[in-house]
């Protein structure tokens, strides 16, 4: 199999991108205040977005504590594991010579909405609180 470099050029930028983004969150730990802006949300309404957590989440997954990552937010380890998925076919694909095409449906994007849209209220209701990060 003869690959030519400029087919996995844009997954190894994507991965070097992500490996650096993630090495930086598992340094800078967002549990120390000052590191990183609060979330404006937050900050001015007292409701978790549903982001509120991901960079917590993201420093105890690079530290191999999914425990933790999953109680921060559950959506951000979905979409870590999401992003790995998505990856390995985007390569897998570029070095059998075919491109990759993303093309879901309404169903999905409208089911994966809806779940976020539910995570979100329900985080902010009383009895979400093991949905807080």
């Amino acid at each position: 199999m003869n690959v030519e470099p400029r087919a996995v050029a844009a997954p190894a930028a994507t991965l070097a991108a992500t490996v650096a983004a993630f090495a930086y969150v598992a340094a800078v730990d967002p549990n120390e205040p000052g590191h990183y802006p609060a979330c404006p949300l937050l900050r001015v309404t007292g409701l978790y977005c549903p982001g509120c957590g991901g960079l917590r989440s993201a420093h105890a997954f690079a530290h191999g504590d999914l425990t933790t990552a999953l109680t921060d937010n559950v959506f951000a380890v979905a979409g870590f594991l999401g992003f790995a998925v998505l990856w390995t076919v985007w390569v897998v694909r570029a070095l059998t010579g075919r491109p990759l095409r993303l093309e879901p449906g309404p169903l999905p994007l409208w089911t994966g909405g809806a779940l976020l849209l539910v995570f979100t209220v329900v985080r902010n209701l009383p009895f979400g609180g093991r949905l807080h990060p």
